[in-house]
C-alpha cells in the first residue's frame, strides 16, 4: 500500500509521494548497441532549475574492501526546505570484461535510499546506465548534514579461485536534485527511521541479511508521542539460492525435481511489538545474471536496476505508536530457505497541533499466512512428470483510530493478499523442463473518517510471472522463455492513477559452448492518470542488440 497522507492532499502530492514510476535508465537508447536500457520513463519534475548537491564522484568498487565506501551529505544553502521535490540520480560504469551482477544500495544514515542490482559487463565495451528515485518522501532526513554510505559488494583479483580472474569494475557517481517548492509545499513525513540491524563490530550490516524464516530485521524505537500516521518502506531481495525462489519447491521433493527447497511461496511479515502489523509481498525479480545473462542484454527485467519498496501502511497503530513508551518494529521473510537482503524505513507523520494523541488498535484480523503445497507428480526412477502447486489466500482487516488536535481520525484498512505459483515438470534422460505461472495480487481498500467527512481509496498490485525451462540433454542447452510485469492502480476521490511495466525474453543457450542464438525481448511501459498524464514507451531487441524504439520514448511526465 502506498498511499501517505491519505486522500488529504493533492493530486501532485500523491504522485510525488509514491514514487510511483519506476527508476530510469533512458539515456542509452541507441538502436544497434548492447547498451543497457529500459522503456521506464524518467521521474517526473516540477519547472524551475533545482540545486544539486552531489554527494560523492567517481567512486570505484573493484575490491571486496571498497565494498562501503563513505561520504558526507550537507543540505543545500541555496534551497532550504521543504522542497517540491528530491530526486536521487546515480550514474553507473563497467568496464568490459568479466564479472557477475552485483547488488548496490545507497544510504543516508543508515536509510535507504536506493537498492538495485547491476547488468553483467559487455564482453567489449564499457557499459554506463543511469538510475533515478524519487526520494521526496524522505526530505525530513535531509533536512541535517548526514553521514552516508553505497554499498556495491564485488571483487577482481581478491575473488575466490576459480573466481579471481574476475575484472569487471564499477563506477559510480551520485547527487541529489532539490525543487524549491513554488507556491503551497507538499506534505511529507515529519521523521524518517531505519530499521537497522548491528554487525557485531559496533557497526550496522546494510543491506539485513536474514537467513532463516524465524531471523528478523527489527529495531525498537523510542517514537515521537504526536503520530497520526506511520508506514513502512520494504525492500526485499532474495540471494543466494533464493534469488530464484520462484522456482523453489517442498523440501522433500527438492532431490527429484533437481530444485531449491521451502516451497515456491515467500512473503514479508510486519509486527510491531510482536504483533503482526502488515504485509509485503515479495516482487519476483531477476537479475541480469538470471536464468540465462543472455535474456538481459541489452533490456534487463523489470526493476531490476532499481528495486522499488513496498509501502506497508501502519497508520491504525498510530495511537499506540504515541503512548511513549518504546516500541520495537520488525520484519521477517516466510520460508527463507538461504538468504534474502532487506531494508526498511519508518515513515511518520505527526500532529503540529499538538504533543500527545491518543489512541488504539480496534480491529486486527491478520493471521499468519498458510500456504498449501498440492502435488500430482508421477515418479518413475529418474523420470518424473506432473505439477506442484503452491497457494496462499488470505483476506484482513486493520482499523485503529487516533485523538488529534483537529478531532478523531479513524482509519480501516481491508487487504486480500493472495499468492499461486503452478509448476510443471518433465525429467528424463532427454530432457528437464520447468514451466513457471505465478501471481500475487494484492488489493486494499482504505476508508478514512474524521470530522469533516470520510473518503476512500483503492489500490491493487499485480506481480504475473512466467517462465519456462526446457534443457535438452546431454548436450546441455537451455531454451528459455519469460514474461514478467508490474501492475499497480489507484483510486480515490481526487485522482486516478495506473502503471503496467511489462517485459517478454527469450533465449537459447549451450552450457557446454557458452553460446547463445535466438535472443529476442521487449518491453513496454504504461503509466496514465485522472490528470490527463500519459507516457507509453515500448524498447524491442533481437540478438541482444536494441532493434526499436517507439516514438513515446521521447515523452516526459511532467507536474501539473
Amino acid at each position: 500500500m502506498h498511499s501517505l497522507r491519505e486522500y488529504a492532499v493533492t493530486a501532485l502530492v500523491v504522485l510525488v509521494a509514491l514514487g510511483r514510476y519506476s527508476p530510469a535508465q533512458s539515456l542509452n537508447r541507441q538502436v544497434g548497441t548492447q547498451f543497457t536500457v529500459t522503456a521506464d520513463p524518467l521521474v517526473p519534475r516540477p519547472s524551475g532549475q533545482p540545486c544539486k548537491v552531489q554527494l560523492f564522484t567517481d567512486y570505484s568498487f573493484a575490491f571486496f574492501s571498497e565494498s562501503n565506501q563513505t561520504f558526507q551529505y550537507t543540505p543545500p544553502a541555496g534551497c532550504p526546505g521543504p522542497w517540491a521535490a528530491v530526486v536521487l540520480e546515480a550514474d553507473f560504469s563497467e568496464n568490459a570484461g568479466q564479472q557477475f551482477d552485483r547488488t548496490a544500495s545507497l544510504y543516508l544514515n543508515n536509510t535507504g535510499l536506493y537498492f538495485g542490482t547491476t547488468p553483467e559487463p559487455l564482453f567489449t565495451e564499457t557499459n554506463t546506465w543511469h538510475v533515478e528515485r524519487d526520494i521526496t518522501a524522505y526530505s525530513a532526513l535531509l533536512a541535517a548534514p548526514q553521514p552516508g554510505t553505497m554499498v556495491l559488494p564485488n571483487c577482481t583479483t581478491d575473488c575466490p579461485p576459480p573466481y579471481n580472474t574476475l575484472n569487471g569494475v564499477f563506477t559510480v557517481s551520485a547527487d541529489l536534485e532539490f525543487y524549491p517548492v513554488q507556491g503551497k509545499g507538499q506534505t511529507t513525513p515529519d521523521v524518517v527511521l531505519p530499521l537497522v540491524q548491528p554487525n557485531g563490530s559496533g557497526g550496522v550490516n546494510l543491506p539485513a541479511f536474514l537467513y532463516t524464516p524465524t531471523d528478523q530485521l527489527t529495531t525498537t524505537f523510542t517514537l515521537p508521542t504526536n503520530i497520526e500516521q506511520a508506514y513502512l518502506d520494504v525492500v526485499t531481495q532474495g540471494q543466494q539460492s533464493d534469488e530464484f525462489w520462484y522456482t523453489c519447491v517442498p523440501d522433500n521433493l527438492t532431490t527429484e525435481l533437481q530444485s531449491c527447497g521451502g516451497t515456491a511461496f515467500r512473503e514479508a511479515e510486519i509486527s510491531i511489538d510482536g504483533q503482526a502489523a502488515g504485509v509485503a509481498p515479495v516482487y519476483p525479480w531477476i537479475f541480469t545474471g538470471g536464468i540465462d545473462p543472455y535474456l538481459w542484454i541489452p533490456i534487463p527485467g523489470v526493476q531490476t536496476l532499481d528495486l522499488m519498496p513496498y509501502r506497508v501502511n501502519l497508520t491504525p497503530f498510530a495511537g499506540l505508536l504515541s503512548n511513549g513508551l518504546q516500541h520495537t518494529v520488525a520484519m521477517n521473510v516466510l520460508n527463507v530457505n538461504s538468504q534474502f537482503s532487506v531494508t526498511a524505513s519508518l515513515l511518520l507523520f505527526e500532529d503540529h497541533g499538538s504533543q500527545q494523541v491518543t489512541g488504539e488498535v480496534t480491529m486486527n484480523t491478520i493471521k499468519a499466512p498458510n500456504p498449501v503445497v498440492t502435488t500430482n507428480l508421477h515418479v518413475n526412477g529418474s523420470n518424473v512428470i506432473g505439477t506442484v502447486r503452491t497457494a496462499s489466500q488470505r483476506q484482513f482487516q486493520v482499523a485503529g483510530y487516533v485523538n488529534t488536535s483537529h478531532g478523531k481520525v479513524t482509519t480501516s484498512i481491508q487487504q486480500t493478499v493472495n499468492f499461486n505459483n503452478e509448476q510443471a515438470f518433465k525429467i528424463n534422460s532427454a530432457e528437464y523442463v520447468q514451466n513457471i505461472s505465478q501471481l500475487t495480487p494484492v488489493n486494499s481498500a482504505i476508508t478514512t473518517q474524521q470530522q469533516n467527512g470520510s473518503s476512500f481509496g483503492t489500490e491493487s498490485f499485480l506481480y504475473p510471472l512466467t517462465v519456462g525451462i526446457t534443457v535438452t540433454l546431454p548436450a546441455e542447452v537451455q531454451t528459455t522463455v519469460v514474461s514478467q510485469e508490474f501492475k499497480n492502480t489507484e483510486a480515490n476521490p481526487s485522482y486516478t492513477a495506473s502503471v503496467d511495466n511489462i517485459l517478454n525474453a527469450k533465449d537459447t543457450i549451450s552450457f557446454i559452448t557458452g553460446q547463445n542464438t535466438g535472443a529476442s525481448s521487449a518491453q513496454q511501459y504504461t503509466f496514465g492518470d485522472s490528470q490527463n498524464r500519459t507516457y507509453s514507451c515500448g524498447i524491442t531487441s533481437k540478438s541482444n542488440v536494441l532493434k526499436a524504439v517507439s516514438s513515446g520514448c521521447k515523452q516526459t511526465i511532467r507536474f501539473k
